[in-house]
């Protein structure tokens, strides 16, 4: 029993000391894997075995193979896809909750961790303009949050339908949705009703007009608009089809996953406009609000049809629905064991102020529209549209699909910036993707530079 508790106390030692290490760079590495897969596999093979291996072995193992081979997302060069910049703050309290193995389904067992979450979620839905009625729960990512929230748009529309009306149900969508909600309208049996969008972005009169093309609207259940288009970050027109939603009756969704957290940013906020009419709304903290991954932000303007939806029965869980006060994340999504992966944004939010991530929000907006400034001096590059976020997509003039690839690969072997391509409408083009407050315009004038 003594060795292990020195195993033990070594293993805390050496991780500790690996994590300080790795909180205290600043700047983040961009690191680029080196290894092929097969030598990825040769030297972690056989690394799990019957015996006990010590840990500082396999630590090692982990910061010479395993660590080298992740490109860091939290980089200020870290430029694609959509990047994370969580705060030490969230990072180490982040630690702290996985430490507590927090079993976060219920107020019966943490209460504590759920008020907490639940302060947080409050911030986030008064900056919406939602209820104070309104709440939810933290959960994975956009796409469990999309899966969770129209599940509750399906069962509320079912419940409301005659006898005689179809069972099978149709959501509004435009072009530019989130490839997860394709995938969610599958998984619940729903399906489409597609708003061509020729500028990418839903607007009230697109959906009019796809409205009076229909000559039955008894099976639309939901409309969903996205503030903030992965690709683009382009906001949809959210106080015009939310009007054209309560018009018809029809659940509201807004999927601000990438962008929804643009709300608390004062030079953008008129863009988010009408998310105050959302049923439903996400935003993923791990974003644009600095937490690590994984973690969105589930909110509903009545809990209460998400309860009524997503509460789970069981003779062992009946003792979680008689606590005095009780308000279980368990009822409001799909899931049941879940961490308590609000904490971290709730410790930076309170260690911080919420000021502090205006401001941080507001250097993303101000780089991409710098960005989009150099672009359109530059005559070798085209702007391809203003941006609304912090998303900047432009044109190098004569180059094909190979040129950006090629251009991309030598920015990250060199260690200069990840920027990969993108497609717009079928054409490769350059993409800025600007979340981190410390990615610099002189970092921007090099990359851009590279394309000369």
């Amino acid at each position: 029993m003594h060795e292990v508790d020195q195993t033990t106390e070594q293993m805390v030692r050496s991780v500790l000391a690996y994590a300080e290490n790795r909180l205290r760079m600043n700047p983040v590495p961009l690191d680029k894997g080196t290894l092929s897969a097969t030598d990825l596999y040769k030297r972690l093979d056989g690394l799990i075995s019957d015996t006990p291996r010590h840990p500082d072995e396999v630590l090692g193992v982990y910061a010479s193979v395993i660590a080298p081979s992740v490109i860091s997302a939290d980089s200020p060069r870290f430029l694609g896809f959509i990047p994370g910049a969580p705060t030490k703050a969230s990072l180490l309290f982040d630690m702290l909750v996985s430490c507590a193995s927090i079993q976060g389904i219920s107020w019966l067992e943490a209460s504590g961790a759920i008020a907490a979450e639940n302060t947080v979620l409050r911030i986030i839905a008064d900056e919406a303009g939602l209820p104070d009625t309104a709440g939810g729960c933290f959960v994975s990512g956009g796409s469990a949050g999309n899966l969770s929230a129209l599940a509750v748009a399906r069962e509320t529309a079912k419940k409301a339908r005659k006898a005689d009306e179809p069972t099978r149900l149709r959501v509004v969508v435009g072009t530019d949705a989130h490839s997860s909600i394709v995938n969610t309208l599958r998984l619940l049996e729903m399906d489409a009703l597609v708003v061509e969008t020729p500028d990418h972005r839903l607007t009230a009169e697109a959906v009019q007009k796809a409205v009076d093309a229909e000559d039955d609207l008894s099976d639309v259940a939901a409309v969903i608009c996205t503030s903030g288009t992965t690709n683009a970050g382009i906001v949809d027109d959210l106080a015009g089809v939310g009007a054209i939603a309560r018009e018809h009756g029809w659940w509201f969704h807004v999927d601000g996953a990438y962008g929804g957290s643009g709300i608390f940013a004062r030079s953008i906020r008129s863009k988010y406009d009408g998310i105050e009419q959302a049923d439903s709304f996400i935003l993923d903290p791990h974003k644009w609000l600095f937490t690590p991954f994984d973690c969105c932000a589930l909110i509903y303007r009545n809990p209460e049809l998400a309860r009524a939806t997503h509460t789970q029965d069981a003779s062992y869980l009946d003792v979680i629905h008689v606590s005095d006060g009780e308000w279980n994340p368990t009822d409001y999504a799909y899931h049941l064991t879940r961490r308590a992966r609000g904490l971290p944004l709730w410790f930076s939010l309170a260690v911080h102020g919420v000021d502090a991530y205006r401001e941080a929000i507001e250097v993303a907006v101000s780089l991409a529209r710098q960005t989009a400034d150099l672009v359109e001096a530059a005559p070798h590059l085209e702007l391809i549209r203003e941006p609304d976020l912090g998303v900047v997509l432009f044109r190098r003039v004569g180059w094909k699909p190979e040129d950006y690839d090629a251009w991309a690969n030598e920015l990250h072997d060199e260690g200069v910036a990840f920027i990969p391509p993108s497609k717009w409408e079928g054409e490769t083009v350059g993409r800025f993707v600007f979340l981190h407050p410390d990615t610099s315009m002189d970092l921007v004038r090099e990359i851009l530079a590279r394309t000369e």
